[in-house]
């Protein structure tokens, strides 16, 4: 266990993990039954079921519908699980970048701004949507991703300053 960093960290990592795939695990599960609801919806196939059309073709029927278009319906018009999937993969997804690069704080700082403009990106997909949940997910793909990079500018001035002063090119007064 001393790999990832010491007992204590290990334990407080291990710990952050298993809460956050339980959060996880249980709003997946939930936002697939409540996108399951696409199923008995024929109106909505053709606005929702974008993955089926890529795979299917034209969707005609409800076994057409691939369990993905569960989550799209979902996150649309019942936003709360998907939400909570989104925040505990990202967090996940942190924690891993976290783990990798524990002891290389630049290549964190470039991991964290490579979630951001991954977000950034992903909130310009939604961004012009009419439903009540893609809105939601706009905001927060932007919010992450605008934090990501700012929190990564800040490590990177950190360690560029840090740097310096190891260098001795910045004199203390």
């Amino acid at each position: 266990m001393d790999s990832i960093g010491g007992g204590k960290m290990t334990f407080n990592i291990f710990i952050q993990s298993c809460i956050a795939l339980m959060f996880l695990v249980f709003s997946t599960v939930a936002s697939w039954y409540e996108g399951s609801k696409i199923l008995h919806l024929p109106w909505e196939w053709k606005y929702t079921a974008i993955f089926s059309k890529v795979v299917n073709g034209p969707v005609e029927k409800a076994s057409d519908i691939l369990p993905i278009d569960h989550f799209v319906y979902a996150a649309k018009f019942a936003p709360t699980f998907p939400i909570i999937m989104l925040l505990s993969s990202t967090y996940l997804l942190i924690l891993v970048g976290y783990i990798l690069f524990k002891h290389n704080d630049k290549k964190f700082s470039y991991f964290l701004s490579s979630i951001g403009v991954l977000f950034l990106v992903l909130s310009g997909f939604v961004s012009n949507s009419p439903t009540i949940g893609l809105k939601y997910f706009f905001t927060i793909f932007l919010f992450i991703g605008i934090i990501s990079i700012v929190i990564a500018l800040i490590r990177i001035f950190q360690y560029m300053t840090k740097d310096q002063i190891n260098k001795g090119s910045i004199n203390n007064y």
